[in-house]
């Protein structure tokens, strides 16, 4: 970054603010709120809004705006939809000069360093907020226009190359779904009329134990005995390989430890989320283990794949949405007789294997494209 200018952002770019009414908003008009774009800016069903449907005032954006997720912790959610629209004033368009390539500026404000650099200068008591006057003050580096092109350019490429390993993992889960129902039929409606059982009768459920409080004292934290916690089972993808908590003696005295083989059910925040504990483990009172034969637990998280959103959107909310014991031990779940349970077990786990490629590939493309991010915006690419 030395050999170039750094300029501040308001220097080379506008932050437009301009404001639309409820009433004033067509019909027809593409609609992007932060719900629509990942972090790391896939954009996910921005759909035209009909007049009247959206309730508030809304920023007008324009085919080649950047636009912002300013509301932490979404300040990585930072994309170029390409068409022209209204978004929430949750997202700050972007609209670049001639000096400075769009697509070269997204991918410097998707570093993790700078979304740190927006997430130290957010404020606000409830929900913090990147003004848009700090944002104008963001330093960026400035090379000549071919050569933040030529950056986006390989950027682009690595990125892409990561999305089409993130759709062959999605086919498999979608595999996965499609292995049950032509083994199964339909989990809700049960056409093969299966025995019917409640899943408190097919396997044992228990809650985790964390009876310490508070939760989080240092002396119950070591290096001794793995923890995984609610955002590690949800973001587990089915299979929960490793943490990156421990408990230590202490800790475990006040927990319980899972044997390798225990299917993980989230109960609070994330509802009905699932992953099979592949090391013994201790997790909190948030989580409920469900243990049973290996093949049984394996058709188990996949039967409660299909339930999850309709569990999660009748749980009830007070401070957060939770479930509870009770209720996962009364839902009622069709059984097949053990040697299909047994053969469909054989078949994901050949699915897992194909997944576990694919990961392997999606780690290694990350590593590459976090380097080549460093080394472009540090003008050694």
């Amino acid at each position: 970054m030395s050999r170039w200018p750094v300029v501040t952002l308001g220097k080379v770019a506008a932050l437009p603010r301009t404001q639309i009414q409820a009433s004033g908003i067509v019909d027809g008009t593409m609609y992007v709120g932060l719900e629509h774009i990942e972090s790391g800016g896939r954009m996910l069903d921005a759909l035209p809004v009909a007049a009247g449907e959206l309730a508030s005032a809304k920023f007008v954006f324009e085919p080649g705006d950047i636009l912002y997720g300013k509301l932490r912790p979404y300040l990585a959610k930072i994309t170029i939809p390409g068409f022209a629209g209204v978004c929430s004033t949750d997202i700050l368009p972007i609209r670049v000069s001639e000096v400075v390539d769009a697509r070269f500026l997204l991918h410097y404000l998707r570093q993790p360093s700078l979304v740190e650099w927006a997430n130290a200068r957010s404020a606000g008591a409830n929900l913090p907020r990147l003004s848009p006057k700090e944002l104008a003050t963001l330093p960026v580096p400035l090379p000549p226009i071919e050569e933040q092109r030529r950056i986006a350019a390989v950027l682009d490429h690595t990125d892409a190359l990561r999305t089409k390993r993130r759709e062959a993992l999605a086919r498999l889960d979608e595999l996965t779904q499609s292995i049950f129902i032509d083994m199964f039929g339909d989990p809700v409606l049960n056409p093969k009329k299966w025995e019917l059982a409640t899943l408190g009768a097919v396997g044992t459920l228990d809650r985790g134990v964390s009876k310490h409080r508070p939760r989080n004292a240092a002396e119950l934290l070591g290096t001794e005995h793995p923890l995984v916690q609610t955002g590690e089972v949800a973001n587990s993808d089915g299979y929960i390989l490793s943490t990156g908590q421990y408990y230590s003696d202490l800790g475990l005295r006040q927990s319980k430890k899972w044997p390798a083989g225990t299917l993980c059910i989230t109960i609070a925040a994330n509802i009905a989320k699932t992953g099979i504990l592949m090391f013994d483990a201790c997790f909190p009172d948030s989580v409920v283990g469900f243990t049973a034969n290996p093949s049984t637990v394996e058709y188990v998280r996949v039967w409660l794949s299909f339930l999850q959103r309709t569990i999660e959107a009748s749980a009830p909310e007070s401070a957060q949405k939770n479930i509870n014991l009770a209720i996962l031990r009364a839902l009622s779940i069709p059984l097949p007789p053990q040697h299909l349970r047994d053969d469909f077990a054989e078949r994901i786990t050949r699915t897992s294997e194909l997944k576990a490629g694919h990961h392997a590939a999606l780690a290694e493309l990350d590593a590459l494209f976090a380097s080549l991010q460093s080394r472009a915006f540090r003008g050694e690419l």
